[in-house]
Parts: C-alpha cells; sequence; structure tokens
C-alpha cells in the first residue's frame, strides 16, 4: 500500500517509511495509520488502491440499504475485517473492502462464506458508517423499540392471563417484550398475513408474508432465539418447557379500546430451535363486504342466490391461502340475521363472529367436523359451516345435512370447479346425493393487485396475448393493459399493492346433474359449464388484467394451468 501512495505521487518516500514504523508500532494497518493523519482524501486512497490492484472501485454514496442481502457477514467479522457484503449470487459474493492488501481478511470471508470473493474496492470512512448502519440494524438493541410501545399491549384471554402475569412478572421491561411488541406491530401496518421466525446454525430470520409473497424484514441476534420462542410461547398459553412436538396456540394483540388483532401460533421443532409461525387474524377482513372481494356482477349473482336457498350445498375450494375462509366468513356475516340459528364448525375459528355459534374440533377428544356436525343436527340449525370435507363421513353428513332443509357452505382442496364433483365422486359419495345437494361450487385464486399509484401502460404484440388466454373478441374494444412499476413506488411492494380474488363461478345447473348422474368425468361438467357461460379461473384472472387490477404475469402464475 505505501509503495503503491509513493508512485501515485500521493505521498513520499520519507512519509511513507514513518508511517510504515507507526503503523507497526502500533500494530495497526498502514492504511488505518494513513487515514488518521488526515493528509490524503479516503477517496484519493480508494482510487489509487483499485487501479493498482485491478479491482473496481465504488462509491457507497450510490448504495441502498434494502439493496443489500438479507443475510450478511457474521457482525464481528464484518468490525474486525472492515468489510460488508453488497450482493450474493449463487457461488459469488461481491465485497466492499477498502483495503485490498488485507489478504487475511478476505481468506477469512471466504472460508467462512464458501463462496469465490470478488472485492470492491470503497472509501473507508463510507465504508465504517455502512458497518455501523449494519450492525446497530442487525442487533435491534432495543432502545429504539421502546417508542410508542405504550399504545398497545398483548393481551389475553382471561383463562390464560393470570398464568401470563405469573410467567412474565419478571422479564415485562424486558428489551425482547418491546422487540417483540414492534415486529407486530409492523407486520399489520404493512398488510402482512403471516409472521416467520425461523432460526438457523448462524443467524436467526424474521419474514411477513405480505399480498402472498415472503419477505425479509429482520435478522435479530442469535442469542434472543430461546427469550423470543418462550415470550410468544407464554402469551399464546403453550407449554414453554415442551420444545420437542408442534404445538398450536392463539394469541391476541390489543392496540386500542375498539380494535383487537388474534393471531393463530403454530411452532415446529427445527435442529437449530423452534420456528414459529404465526398467521395475523384481523376481524375486519370478515366485513368486507361481498363487492371488495372481486366477484364480477354475475358471478356475485349466482352465489348470493345459492346461500340465500333454503337448504343445499355450496363449496368454495383452492389451494390453501386463496382466501376462501374470508370468503366463506363474508357470505356468513350476510346470512348472520337474530331469525337464523348458525353453526360453524373449524379447525380452529379464525374469527370471532358475534350471533354465530363456532367450534374448534379436536380430533385428538373426537371432536371431528363429523361429531361436529352430527351434533349441529340436534341444535335445530338453519345454516352450518363446516371448515373442510376431509373424508367420507363429513361429505356424506354435509349432504344429508343439505337434504333435509339445512344451508350448509363448507370448502374442499381442488384445483377448480369441475374437479370438486369428482373427488366427492372419488371419496365415495353416490352420485345422484351429489346431484340433489350440490347448489353451487366456486374455485378461487388470489392474485396480487397492480398499484394504483405506479403502474405503468404497457405495449404487448397481439399473438403473444392470444398465447395466454386471450381470444380475439376479447381483445376487441378500447382498454388498457397495465404491469407493475420496476422497483415499486412508496406506497407499495415493488409495483403491487394488496390482492383481488379470481374466481370460477359455477352453479350446478340439470345438465350438469345430469352429467353427474350418468357417471360423467370433469371434463364434460367443465365442457357443460362453458357453454353455460361460466368463466374458467384463466379467464376471470384476464378479465381483471383488461380491468387494469392485475397484470399477465399475476394471472399466469395463479392460474397455471
Amino acid at each position: 500500500m505505501a509503495r503503491m501512495l509513493v508512485q501515485s505521487s500521493l505521498m513520499s518516500e520519507a512519509d511513507a517509511a514513518a508511517l510504515q514504523e507507526k503503523a507497526q508500532a502500533l500494530k495497526i494497518s498502514f492504511l488505518a495509520t494513513t487515514l488518521a493523519q488526515k493528509k490524503i482524501a479516503s477517496r484519493d486512497i480508494a482510487q489509487t488502491a483499485a487501479e493498482a490492484f485491478g479491482f473496481p472501485f465504488f462509491d457507497l454514496d450510490a448504495l441502498e440499504q434494502d439493496s443489500l442481502p438479507a443475510k450478511t457477514i457474521d457482525i464481528k467479522l464484518m468490525q474486525s475485517h472492515r468489510v460488508l457484503l453488497l450482493q450474493q449470487k449463487s457461488n459469488m459474493a461481491y465485497i466492499a473492502i477498502s483495503d485490498p492488501t488485507n489478504l487475511h481478511a478476505l481468506d477469512t470471508i471466504q472460508f467462512q462464506m464458501g463462496a469465490t470473493l470478488f472485492p470492491v474496492v470503497v472509501e473507508d470512512d463510507k465504508l465504517g458508517k455502512w458497518i455501523d448502519k449494519i450492525v446497530e440494524s442487525k442487533d435491534t438493541t432495543m432502545a429504539s423499540l421502546n417508542a410508542g410501545s405504550d399504545e398497545f399491549d398483548l393481551g389475553l384471554d382471561e383463562a390464560g392471563e393470570e398464568q401470563e402475569l405469573e410467567a412474565t412478572q419478571e422479564v415485562d421491561d424486558a428489551p425482547v417484550v418491546k422487540f417483540l411488541q414492534k415486529v407486530l406491530m409492523d407486520a399489520i401496518n404493512m398488510g402482512a398475513s403471516d409472521l416467520h421466525f425461523e432460526p438457523y446454525e448462524k443467524f436467526y430470520r424474521i419474514r411477513y408474508r405480505v399480498d402472498g409473497v415472503l419477505r425479509d424484514v429482520s435478522q435479530p441476534p442469535l442469542a434472543i432465539k430461546e427469550k423470543l420462542a418462550s415470550r410468544i410461547k407464554v402469551i399464546s398459553n403453550l407449554d414453554i418447557s415442551e420444545k420437542r412436538i408442534p404445538q398450536d396456540g392463539r394469541m391476541k394483540l390489543i392496540i386500542s379500546k375498539s380494535r383487537a388483532i388474534d393471531f393463530r401460533v403454530s411452532t415446529l421443532p427445527l435442529i437449530h430451535g423452534e420456528k414459529i409461525v404465526m398467521r395475523i387474524l384481523d376481524p375486519t377482513s370478515a366485513t368486507l363486504g361481498i363487492e371488495a372481494l372481486g366477484y364480477e356482477p354475475e358471478q356475485k349473482e349466482s352465489l348470493l342466490k345459492a346461500i340465500h336457498r333454503p337448504y343445499g350445498l355450496v363449496l368454495v375450494t383452492g389451494p390453501t391461502g386463496s382466501g376462501k375462509t374470508v370468503s366463506l366468513y363474508t357470505c356468513l356475516n350476510m346470512l348472520n340475521d337474530p331469525a337464523v340459528n348458525i353453526s360453524t364448525a373449524e379447525d380452529p375459528a379464525e374469527i370471532p363472529l358475534a350471533g354465530i355459534n363456532q367450534v374448534n374440533v379436536n380430533d385428538k377428544q373426537g371432536l371431528t367436523f363429523a361429531a361436529a356436525l352430527k351434533s349441529f343436527l340436534r341444535q335445530d340449525p338453519d345454516i352450518i359451516m363446516i371448515g373442510e370435507i376431509r373424508d367420507l363421513e363429513t361429505a356424506d353428513m354435509a349432504i344429508k345435512a343439505a337434504s333435509t332443509g339445512h344451508m350448509v357452505l363448507s370448502t374442499l382442496h381442488t384445483n377448480d370447479a369441475p374437479t370438486t364433483l369428482s373427488r366427492l365422486l372419488n371419496m365415495g359419495v353416490a352420485p345422484f346425493n351429489i346431484a340433489s345437494a350440490v347448489t353451487l361450487i366456486t374455485a378461487q385464486r388470489l392474485a396480487r393487485r397492480l398499484c394504483k399509484h405506479c403502474k405503468v401502460p404497457l405495449s404487448v404484440p397481439k399473438e403473444a396475448l392470444l398465447k395466454v388466454g386471450f381470444t380475439e373478441t376479447s381483445l376487441a374494444g378500447d382498454w388498457q393493459l397495465y404491469g407493475p412499476k420496476e422497483g415499486g413506488c412508496e406506497h407499495c411492494n415493488n409495483g403491487y399493492k394488496g390482492r383481488v380474488g379470481i374466481y370460477q363461478v359455477m352453479p350446478v345447473t340439470e345438465a350438469i346433474a345430469h352429467i353427474i348422474m350418468t357417471n360423467g368425468n370433469a371434463m364434460d361438467i367443465a365442457a357443460q359449464a362453458k357453454r353455460e357461460g361460466v368463466k374458467d379461473l384463466r379467464e376471470s384472472g384476464l378479465l381483471k388484467v383488461k380491468q387494469g387490477l392485475t397484470s399477465i404475469e399475476e394471472v399466469e402464475a395463479v392460474t397455471n394451468e
């Protein structure tokens, strides 16, 4: 380094020799000694070093914290060797370093990461500021987390309150409590549906699922993983001493006198600790109204007609996380009236609804969906909701209830509406019972909604649009195709904000019932539904594209057939 600066006429040979001796005496690097003199600008040193060693020079002023990878170098190594991970792609890591002569640092980092290093030379003073910023955010030490924490509190049901107070009276003011409260509030403010607390060998990670996509939000110190898990388990009424088997519980976050958010908590033992996933159960999602869910006018009309019938079976299908529960709760909310008796069996009951009798099934205790349904029929019900039809016994009971003067709502895990009827046949339900009891099936998916503030108009060739499923007829007319803005804006996440439902709503008409009775397959049912004007999921999704609500990429992703 000294020879390099002399050759570049940034210092004399005598000054270089003097600084070299001083560095050896103080047992610090020559670069640190030179910078301490403040006679040569940090930028001049960095540019000269980059030129001499053939490494690129990078100005850290152009770096944004969001662009840094979530997984970083060990904090102690980062501080002691003054290095910063800028980017990692497969087995290549781009490392910011101010002193490229420090081969020991590069060797240590390469051994720790197991990747090929690509050094980038940066200014030492700016590197120091970035390292301090990263260390501060990773430590998340907790004075900053106290701000505003009095505005909300972690609450429990009455049954768990005494246990919670006894177990936590000594740690109520512990930093981990404030940290957990902030994590939960941030998740709610971002509109997250799930939180993931994940322990690994070298780091601890917290992720939020926002609009269906998981995002890294924090990597707190690995040392707090046990305390954080214990705190969550205590306020969720779980056994904090049991770490070998999965557990399920609930907790409540009291935000204000008028608003409280429930969380469904699940723990899972991993090889490096317990992973905890928390599902946010916001009661306001059940009161959105059917207009906010995204049904087209004719689909909404068919659904409302079916659920307002005095009897019959309405099935909602789709994969996990496709919004089936919200759709069912929305229907129940519309049907909730003092003149009717509504009972639900769920695993578990996610959103409490006043005026509805909700039961949590418990297979271990013998309270299965079928057992709950059998009990409901002795409770003078008008409307019954079964969380999921999993077996023949439950299916038979649901069909029997629908055939004897009750409105039954339930879910099934199938790909679309026509295959739902085939699934019931494969479970062993008699074709006559299906044809006479099932009145409507709706299949659904959730697609990310384009941000209304920054969505950008696109021009796509007609051939490409036809290939994804548009028809000549649907392409006609005056409409504009939109896509997400790269990077998004302050209102959204990478061009998307919120989600919109895509639906296939299929009433079971006489023609479809005839196909079922004559042992027709799902393809026969789908063909008949198409003749009757039922849009499949892809067609419904492309209609949302025409309306400017979502992108072609999203529709292809969620309706991949």
